[in-house]
């Protein structure tokens, strides 16, 4: 994982992972989907990253499949805190769309390797989990088209199609994580102020009218 993601913004990915060892092998885990894919991954891989011997894995995650699950499960978690923070919090449809854009960008940015294997490898999850995962995915969804609901019959919005702007604005800001790198010109701050401005110009922020 990249170290930048143990620091930024104050999350530690993975803090609520114990035991210790049960942690090391869950970040062994992210870093080799992220760089081989989850199917090209053996477990010998993860445990060999994590430092243990692959007999040590099973002590703590019966298949490779529930690695990704434990992922993938806490990635969507934090996913739709974020999202629906911002849905829930004060302030106007756009200020409320800006804040969930801007911090939405900003956790793919600053944790980009951890992040494409939570949004890029939902197809390798069992059925019971993918659905469940699904299932936090429309929730992230309802979070962002209540925002662009709400902006269209406040006046602030000019959205013919909400479902279909949502999942515009969703996969913009999930994109990030496939080409953020470290060594590029924009820090995750940057990058979040700068997609939260071009979706509120997406749809058309305006000036509440006046009462």
């Amino acid at each position: 994982m990249d170290s930048a993601e143990d620091t930024a913004d104050g999350y530690r990915p993975w803090s609520e992972v114990t035991p210790d060892a049960a942690r090391r092998l869950l970040v062994a885990a992210v870093d080799a989907f992220a760089e081989r894919g989850y199917h090209a991954t053996t477990t010998r891989d993860i445990a060999g990253r994590a430092g243990m011997s692959p007999a040590a894995l099973y002590i703590h995650y019966k298949t490779k499949e529930e690695l990704l699950h434990r992922i993938s499960r806490i990635g969507h978690d934090k996913a739709l805190e974020i999202l629906t923070t911002a849905a829930d919090g004060p302030g106007c449809a756009a200020e409320r769309l800006d804040a969930a854009v801007r911090s939405f960008v900003r956790w793919h940015a600053a944790h980009h390797t951890t992040a494409r294997v939570v949004q890029y490898e939902l197809d390798a999850l069992a059925p019971g989990h993918r659905s469940e995962i699904v299932t936090l995915r429309r929730q992230s969804d309802a979070a962002v088209r209540r925002i662009l609901a709400d902006g269209v019959a406040a006046g602030e919005f000019d959205v013919p199609d909400v479902p279909g702007t949502t999942l515009a604005v969703l996969s913009l800001c999930i994109d990030v994580a496939r080409w953020f790198s470290v060594a590029g010109q924009r820090t995750p701050d940057e990058v979040g102020a700068l997609y939260a401005d071009l979706v509120l110009r997406m749809v058309g922020a305006r000036p509440r009218p006046q009462k």
